[in-house]
């Protein structure tokens, strides 16, 4: 496998040509007493269960090499040097994140902020970030409750996105976009789905799906692992309102993504982005839900213009009336 850029759209592609590799029915690599587990990298159990990082059986991304960056023409590749690792949220096969104690989920987030912490070290990697793809039509690739971590030697195009847009607003008003969205959002609270304590779920103003939701610190924070880590942390909090959140979603889809954003590897420095100068003060991380509701899926166009056919903040309002736990 390889990775090419598209030249126009500036993404960087996986492309290979491996054959697919037949799972055994009723086979669970991640379960106690597998016969052929994948490799350990870390665990975290402190009475609440054990939940525990582990090298991805059919890793996309490879720690060996360098990326070796190249060039065909107008066309740039390099080899798909990283890391690909699966965290294991619980021994057992049958509990989501949902379903699991504030305990357990602050393990869960304890442990990624720890192995994204521990990944950027390799300066070779340029952003980290935890995802989990849950339902057949999200392209959920295990059966077993488990989340992604991946460490790319680039940064992918919708975080770039962000990040050249939180620099240029820091620029020209010396202050985070994303504090000050969520302050407008506090005031005329629409959009906001839940506010517990230090943290908030809430709708965006332009959501590109049914009942998008972001939960970010109001705190301003750039790096996750770096909060998380932190004496004082309030991580309990933040398992909370993600346990509940995932409730609110599983109420009203049948599938969603999540995924992290965070920082990039600021030890990285670029000399063509440049956006590590003011990073800390004008970048926000925030963890984004996009469910999967099939009766309201529109195809995504070729303009790349989304389409979602219920607002913020009727979203928000249906959403904070769904019962939870």
């Amino acid at each position: 496998m390889e990775l090419r850029k598209d030249p126009i759209t500036r993404s960087w592609v996986i492309v290979g040509d491996e054959a697919e590799h037949a799972s055994l029915p009723g086979y669970c690599p991640f379960c106690p007493g597998a016969s052929v587990p994948p490799h350990t990298i870390a665990t975290v159990n402190s009475g609440a269960g054990a939940v525990s990082a582990v090298v991805h059986p059919s890793p996309l991304y490879r720690i060996e090499g360098e990326p070796q960056r190249r060039s065909e023409g107008i066309y740039d590749a390099m080899n798909t040097v990283g890391a690909h690792e699966v965290v294991v949220q619980s021994v057992r096969h049958d509990m989501e994140l949902w379903q699991s104690s504030e305990g357990e989920i602050s393990q869960f987030l304890l442990l990624a902020a720890q192995r994204i912490q521990d990944l950027k070290n390799d300066l070779r990697f340029k952003y980290v970030t935890l995802f989990k793809n849950y339902g057949a039509p999200a392209g959920q690739e295990f059966s077993h409750p488990v989340s992604e971590i991946t460490a790319t030697t680039f940064v992918p195009r919708r975080v770039l996105y962000e990040l050249r847009a939180s620099r240029d607003y820091y620029l020209d008003k010396e202050r985070c976009v994303f504090c000050d969205t969520l302050n407008q959002e506090l005031r005329k609270p629409v959009r906001i789905v839940e506010e517990l304590g230090n943290f908030v779920a809430m709708c965006p103003f332009a959501s590109r799906v049914p009942y998008e939701v972001w939960i970010m610190p109001k705190r301003h924070e750039s790096s996750f692992e770096r909060a998380a880590t932190a004496p004082g942390a309030h991580v309990d909090e933040l398992s909370r309102l993600l346990r509940r959140t995932l409730q609110r979603v599983m109420s009203i889809a049948e599938a969603f993504h999540m995924v992290l954003h965070t920082v990039p590897n600021t030890y990285q420095k670029s000399n063509i982005l440049q956006y590590w100068k003011t990073v800390d003060e004008d970048y926000h991380w925030h963890l984004e839900l996009m469910p999967i509701v099939a009766a309201r899926a529109k195809p995504y166009f070729l303009k790349e213009v989304y389409y979602t056919p219920i607002s913020s903040e009727v979203a928000a309002e249906r959403l904070r009336k769904l019962s939870v736990r």
